[in-house]
């Protein structure tokens, strides 16, 4: 049995089995995080969990608080680091994570990007609705989202698997001199502009199932201790939470890698709740306008 070497989350390589996937497999699930940049294929599971950090040349970190900056950077460093792990010839459908604000702009660079890999269709999907797929949360009913990354922190609400609310903040764990109860403060704020502009009503169900909590911040208990103090409700962390957005997008590949809209070249869209590319129309409603300011059981 022949193996090949991945990349572990403490750089380490790591050798597991390998064996060529069913060309109809080949799928890209990635997450391009400020601080890491995690990738999962279709077939083989999760190849990468690295630094962002660009190439010699290039802006050093050329994605800061969810915002891509340098996408020729970017495209580089993802081209150098999956060069090797994809076949020469594949078109890859490709799975992509998104901060919830500022979507359409995110996805116009990301496509930029992804087209190192030449991709057959780029998808993205919202990061807060990724981590609830892979908490397997019931997304038929309100769910509020907590996403504590390295730089940036968003507070999320669900229903029915759409956005209706999403908040966010420029902190999160790897900000120099940030103390836990800095990022608690911020997202107890959050969620309680959340609360007062709730014109559906959905809080309080949300608040009564419990917080699903992800990002590097859920590894950190003093956080989740002081959330559930704080907010006065249950606060459910996703199992390897900091992996739990990759683990999503994954699954929804999964999902959309059969679907008609998919299977064509140079397709793009954002994925809905099950997984299925949608698209904005006249004839459907238009989303609530996300608002921003300065193991799970979630059945």
């Amino acid at each position: 049995m022949t193996g090949e070497e991945v990349e572990g989350g403490g750089g380490e390589p790591v050798r597991r089995r390998s064996g060529v996937p069913r060309p109809a497999s080949w799928g890209v699930a990635l997450d391009l995080g400020s601080a890491r940049t995690r990738v999962w294929v279709g077939g083989r599971g999760p190849v990468l969990d690295v630094p962002t950090v660009g190439l010699p040349g290039a802006a050093r970190y050329p994605v800061r608080r969810g915002v891509i900056v340098d996408a020729d950077g970017c495209a580089g460093m993802l081209g150098r680091l999956l060069e090797h792990r994809l076949p020469r010839t594949a078109h890859p459908l490709v799975v992509l994570t998104a901060p919830v604000l500022d979507l359409p702009a995110y996805r116009a660079a990301a496509r930029s990007v992804v087209e190192v890999l030449r991709p057959r269709s780029v998808l993205t999907v919202p990061g807060a609705r990724a981590i609830a797929v892979a908490a397997g949360a019931d997304l038929s009913r309100p769910l509020l989202v907590v996403d504590v990354g390295a730089h940036l922190t968003e507070v999320v609400l669900l229903d029915d698997g759409a956005v209706t609310d999403a908040r966010r903040v420029a902190l999160g764990t790897g900000d120099p001199g940030a103390a836990p109860g800095g990022i608690v403060d911020a997202v107890t704020r959050m969620v309680a502009a959340t609360l007062r502009q709730d014109d559906a009503s959905l809080m309080p169900a949300a608040l009564a199932r419990g917080v699903l909590l992800a990002g590097g911040g859920a590894l950190r208990p003093e956080i989740t201790y002081r959330l559930t103090g704080r907010l006065h409700a249950p606060v459910h962390v996703v199992p390897a939470p900091h992996t739990a957005a990759v683990r999503g997008a994954a699954r929804l590949l999964e999902s959309a890698r059969l679907h008609p809209s998919t299977r064509g070249p140079g397709a793009s869209g954002a994925l809905d709740a099950s997984g299925a590319r949608s698209w904005a129309s006249p004839q459907a409603p238009a989303p609530a306008r996300p608002r921003t300011t300065g193991p799970a059981n979630m059945a």
